[in-house]
């Protein structure tokens, strides 16, 4: 675990590296805790605040025990620009949802990194001119939410662009250097090799910048991954890119290495259960990981039906399970035991009896519709009949009404 060091305080000026830039302050006017230790930030799942049905974080922390949430995704303007939006849509600069959801957890003893750029919609890395207008941006994020931690979420389509990574790598690296402590990841793809071409030269890109970050994390998921034993094969596989491309050995490469899965049904129709998580979990410890996290708590719940008639929901997992039980996997990586719950039995309910109605008569003449009581059952006439006892024949006058 690294050490954790002071954030900037309330009037702390911070002067970027790139010749030319505006000095940004880091005033910390979001009433931001005291930063967690890193381990919670490498445990943080992800939690979309806006959007897919978001559940209560507050409940999540009492259930789990779970303190930190990776919130997102910031992104640039629907309509272009250069400053940070939730989502493409809501001003970071005006927002006051997110800052509730954000309040709420710190109020609780938790706290937050934020996730920026995410799968679709346009990425700041593409829409800023260079490095360091990328990195003011984000720094209005961090700023404006007090942040100890910043995910950096690069895949397509940004990461198929040379110059959006550039230009993203240049900001985690200023970033890095001008909020001492910060927490920074960088997630991408992962595929059976480990991560694709486009992730690969990712890495070269932050090589050559000499940028180092908390971890780098591939998403082993929506490749053909058939459940964990595939994943820890990524992982396995990820950890030799690390090598050959930075120079570390095997546990330095663990060290600086993360995953990010699934839960439940993946985009692809792949399935990734509570076993599945606990046999990665197994992995990321054993081999001293940096980061376990999983997209999303939006979706640690139950569908109704529980497999959503096989199709994948940002809002359930498509899988059995009782609600927050991926979360607890993030828990445990943070080095915490989740609390034991008994579940409180549902009654089952009592049937109310159903009345019977006037008992049958032989010499009563029925027609269709009418309706009596025989043999402790109900039944309705099928058409005109007269002394023909109900049930005495399956194609008879009579259709029963169940027991009564």
């Amino acid at each position: 675990m690294r050490p954790l060091r002071a954030c900037l305080g309330a009037a702390a000026a911070v002067t970027l590296a790139a010749a030319g830039t505006t000095a940004l302050v880091a005033s910390d006017a979001s009433g931001a805790t005291t930063a967690l230790s890193n381990r919670w930030y490498a445990a943080a799942p992800y939690l979309m605040p806006l959007d897919n049905n978001p559940p209560n974080a507050a409940t999540i922390m009492d259930a789990t025990g779970l303190k930190a949430f990776q919130l997102a995704f910031v992104l640039a303007p629907n309509g272009g620009g250069c400053s940070p939006t939730w989502g493409g849509t809501a001003a970071v600069s005006s927002d006051t949802a997110v800052q509730s959801v954000i309040n709420t957890i710190r109020a609780k003893g938790g706290d937050v990194s934020v996730s920026i750029g995410g799968y679709g919609g346009t990425k700041l890395g593409q829409t800023c001119a260079d490095a360091a207008s990328t990195a003011a941006a984000y720094q209005q994020v961090i700023t404006k939410y007090g942040l100890h931690a910043i995910d950096f979420d690069l895949e397509e389509p940004e990461y198929e662009n040379t110059a959006a990574i550039k230009n993203e790598i240049g900001a985690a690296k200023i970033l890095q250097q001008n909020n001492p402590g910060l927490y920074v990841s960088v997630t991408t793809a992962g595929t059976a090799d480990g991560t694709g071409w486009f992730g690969k030269q990712m890495l070269l890109e932050a090589k050559s910048q000499g940028f180092t970050p908390n971890n780098f994390s591939i998403m082993p998921f929506d490749g053909g991954f058939g459940g964990a034993a595939a994943q820890t094969s990524a992982l396995t596989n990820f950890n030799s890119i690390l090598q050959s491309t930075f120079g570390w050995d095997q546990a330095t490469a663990y060290a600086h290495e993360g995953f990010s899965g699934m839960n439940g049904r993946s985009d692809t129709g792949e399935y990734f259960t509570q076993a599945d998580f606990q046999t990665v979990l197994d992995y990321a410890t054993s081999h001293a990981m940096d980061r376990f996290t999983f997209w999303s708590l939006n979706r640690d719940r139950q569908c109704t039906p529980p497999d959503n008639n096989g199709t994948t929901s940002g809002t359930c997992s498509s899988v059995a399970q009782s609600d927050w039980d991926f979360a607890k996997y993030s828990v445990k990586f943070a080095g915490v035991t989740p609390p034991t719950t008994t579940p409180t039995p549902t009654p089952t309910p009592t049937p109310t009896p159903t009345s019977c109605k006037t008992a049958w008569s032989s010499t009563a003449v029925y027609t269709a519709g009418n309706e009596v009581s025989y043999n402790s059952h109900n039944w309705k006439a099928k058409w005109w009949t007269q002394n023909e006892v109900p049930g005495a024949s399956e194609w008879g006058p009579w259709q029963d009404e169940g027991a009564c």
